[in-house]
């Protein structure tokens, strides 16, 4: 007897979401460690935290506020929304400022919010498409490449993005179902800690609400009221940062205000081979200028150079800007000639995964919209809106990082079909609750 059920147990064990999301944390975690052996200790202390999000946070914990963007006296900066280097501040203040230990605590950090995410993923698939479809999508999300990859490889807001986006997604698709005040006041709240943490999320902020009010079940007022309680606690929780802002540079700067820079720095005249009025970008020449003129000054004249190079390079710009939606999703803008060129194992598996993973976004969204279109927008806007500021600007695959699970979700979908019966993903997911 104890036999016979030993392989339903054990099934049971192998397809539960806290398993899955142990395993995303162990694959994590192992990768870290394996990269930290290879790297000197005085290499890892330092050098991950040579970026904007350390240089604030380490002047935050040495009491001096949010400033000093590129380590230098430079004033306060609106350059970075401020929860991430507010929390890396928090670990610097308990470990030290560029230690080891507080290398080892921001990616064991890092690892927890990517892995973590597995859990309101899991639950936004069985809504949409039942638990065959949530268990096939938590473990791809658990496998995933970048998931996998840039908790270590980026010390900044990347993967708490991934763990909010797929709470966002999670808590839209309930909400469609529920009446009550609290939960979209909570839902306000997750908002502007994303936006607080990641303002790019914000591109999906209409939709997903506009989504919610369409499909609600309660009386067009009740709608509009409850989607305005949403925006209200949004307003709200991110007004006293606003307010610094405005006090600090005397214009209206509602969460960051490094676009102009992003703007410039992927659209400018080292992309055109026939100018000769630039042929490099130094970041030694860029602090200088930064120093001298001011953030305010600074990227007013970013935002300048920028738009007269759209302007006046029209065709160019519309070149950069396809080589950019490659490069999103692929990793590089010349993919077939990077993977045939490339030495780097790693390299070419990432090259191979992310060309499987577009198929499979493809695939979803059009099984997706042919047999639960009920579900399309929530899903489906995260790879067709939020990448949208990056192809305007600069991307790498970090930049598209957040909406990754939501692509496992979908990768999932073309795997199952998904969503076929809506009534069995509403009794799945009761059941799950």
């Amino acid at each position: 007897m104890l036999l016979s059920g030993m392989p339903t147990k054990v099934f049971r064990v192998a397809n539960s979401v806290w398993l899955i999301t142990l395993v995303a944390l162990l694959l994590r975690v192992w990768y870290f460690v394996h990269m930290a052996r290879q790297i000197p200790a005085v290499v890892l202390a330092a050098v991950p935290f040579q970026n904007e999000v350390g240089n604030v946070a380490a002047a935050l914990a040495q009491g001096q506020g949010f400033c000093c963007l590129f380590r230098q006296g430079t004033g306060p900066t609106a350059w970075l929304a401020p929860l991430y280097p507010l929390l890396l501040a928090g670990i610097f203040k308990v470990f030290g400022i560029f230690t080891l230990r507080s290398l080892y605590a921001a990616v064991s950090l890092n690892c927890f919010f990517s892995a973590v995410a597995t859990v309101p993923l899991f639950y936004a698939a069985v809504r949409v498409g039942g638990r065959v479809t949530a268990l096939l999508a938590a473990w791809i999300w658990a496998i995933f490449p970048s998931g996998i990859i840039l908790p270590f490889e980026w010390i900044w807001d990347t993967s708490l993005s991934v763990l909010l986006a797929s709470a966002l997604l999670w808590s839209t698709v309930e909400l469609k179902e529920s009446v009550r005040r609290r939960d979209f006041a909570l839902y306000g709240l997750l908002w502007s800690l994303s936006l607080l943490t990641n303002p790019a999320l914000g591109a999906l902020l209409p939709f997903l609400i506009g989504w919610i009010v369409y499909q609600h079940r309660g009386t067009r007022a009740q709608q509009i009221r409850l989607a305005l309680l949403t925006v209200a606690v949004l307003v709200l929780a991110c007004l006293p940062w606003m307010v610094r802002n405005y006090m600090q540079f005397h214009h209206f700067i509602p969460l960051r205000s490094n676009f102009p820079y992003e703007f410039w720095s992927g659209n400018n005249e080292i992309f055109d081979e026939h100018s000769h009025t630039l042929n490099r970008i130094t970041r030694y020449e860029e602090v200088r200028l930064y120093s001298r003129l001011g953030e305010n000054e600074f990227l007013h004249q970013k935002m300048q150079e920028a738009v007269h190079f759209v302007q006046t390079h029209p065709r160019l710009y519309a070149r950069l800007f396809a080589r950019r939606v490659v490069a999103t999703w692929l990793g590089t803008d010349s993919p077939w000639r990077d993977f045939a060129n490339s030495d780097s194992n790693l390299a070419r598996l990432l090259i191979l995964w992310n060309a499987m993973a577009l198929a499979g976004i493809i695939a979803g969204m059009v099984r997706l919209y042919i047999q639960n279109r009920a579900y399309f927008v929530p899903l489906a806007f995260f790879p067709l809106i939020f990448p949208l500021t990056f192809y305007i600007a600069h991307t790498t695959l970090r930049h598209r990082h957040p909406c990754d699970p939501i692509v496992a979700l979908l990768m999932a979908i073309a795997v199952t079909g998904g969503a076929t019966i809506h009534r069995r993903s509403i009794v799945e997911s009761q059941k799950l609750g």
